[in-house]
């Protein structure tokens, strides 16, 4: 079926059962693009969906497929009655990563580069440690989400101590303060460029779960002791992220979501061949960043993908365009 980003972009519903709060199911969706064999998947952050049209569409420039998955309870999968983005384990979101492989390769995909922002970043990597897909030849990671932008004590022996009670209340919603600050940078109605839909990306996310802490907490954990993936990594950040004293305005050049250096010091975790990059200007999804900002992240992106993700492929004009 046609997809709400538009002519070009087909929605395919995978069901993946029920459960508790009744059936789940996970959406990909993929963009036209000539055939060449290879192909980009996309997965969103946290309280997000797949809708960076400009991103596939320059992807595609290259001859590769495009692909988009909204996991369960996100974005265009999440159903009515349904906690938002609940998980009790990243190993939850394996199956509809496992089914769109399945339905890449039924499309004549043979090499696919991984790209995961944020939380997407968290899930892509643990998805490739324990399934080590065949299909899956490099992983970009736009700012993920490799540590809680909380204090040593809360996300260490705080969260640990807090395992009992997301084993027995998983869906109970964890103390936040809901901040709209990235939104506001982001979006048409205040001072941003994009006009995503605020129903599927709220401006204030959603309440964070007991049980998705508890699962954050353990692939950090586990992260923490080493991943080796299998795979060339890059490992893509902003220069800085936002701090106390920010003049109004910064959350447009700074990440306001994660501490980039903790990410940046984390990414040797990830394997033997991570590549980083930290671009100056740029905010948490580098993709939505000032349009030269974003544009220099694509280059790079590319550069690597066609030099050591996709070798013997030949990079056409936009490589070098700005």
């Amino acid at each position: 079926m046609d997809d709400v980003l538009g002519p070009g972009y087909e929605r395919h519903v995978l069901e993946l059962g029920v459960d508790e709060e009744g059936p789940v199911i996970a959406t990909v969706v993929r963009r036209s693009a000539p055939t060449s064999g290879r192909a980009v998947l996309m997965l969103p952050g946290l309280a997000d969906y797949f809708f960076q049209t400009h991103v596939a569409d320059r992807l595609a420039g290259q001859g590769w497929s495009v692909y988009g998955l909204d996991p369960r309870r996100y974005g265009r999968s999440l159903l009515p009655g349904q906690t938002p983005n609940f998980c009790r384990d990243l190993a939850d979101y394996y199956p509809e990563l496992d089914a769109t492989a399945a339905m890449m390769a039924g499309d004549g995909i043979r090499e696919v580069l991984v790209w995961g922002h944020s939380t997407g970043g968290l899930i892509a990597s643990a998805w490739i440690a324990d399934r080590r897909p065949p299909i899956a030849r490099g992983l970009f990671l736009n700012s993920p989400l490799l540590q809680l932008p909380l204090p040593w004590i809360l996300r260490g022996p705080a969260l640990r101590a807090l395992r009992p009670l997301a084993r027995r209340f998983p869906k109970a919603a964890a103390p936040h303060r809901p901040a709209t600050v990235f939104a506001e940078a982001t979006h048409r109605r205040w001072n941003g460029e994009w006009d995503y839909d605020l129903r599927l990306k709220p401006p204030a996310g959603h309440p964070v779960t007991l049980g998705w802490l508890a699962a954050v907490e353990r692939a950090h954990t586990r992260l923490r002791r080493g991943l080796s993936l299998p795979l060339p990594v890059f490992l893509g950040s902003a220069a800085r992220s936002l701090g106390r004293h920010d003049p109004p305005g910064s959350a447009a050049r700074t990440d306001v979501v994660l501490d980039v250096e903790a990410m940046r010091r984390l990414g040797s975790t990830l394997g033997d061949h991570v590549t980083t990059a930290a671009f100056p200007g740029a905010m948490h999804d580098l993709t939505l960043s000032a349009p030269a900002v974003r544009a220099q992240v694509l280059r790079q992106a590319i550069a690597w993908a066609n030099a050591v993700v996709f070798p013997g492929s030949s990079c056409d004009r936009s490589c070098s365009r700005g």
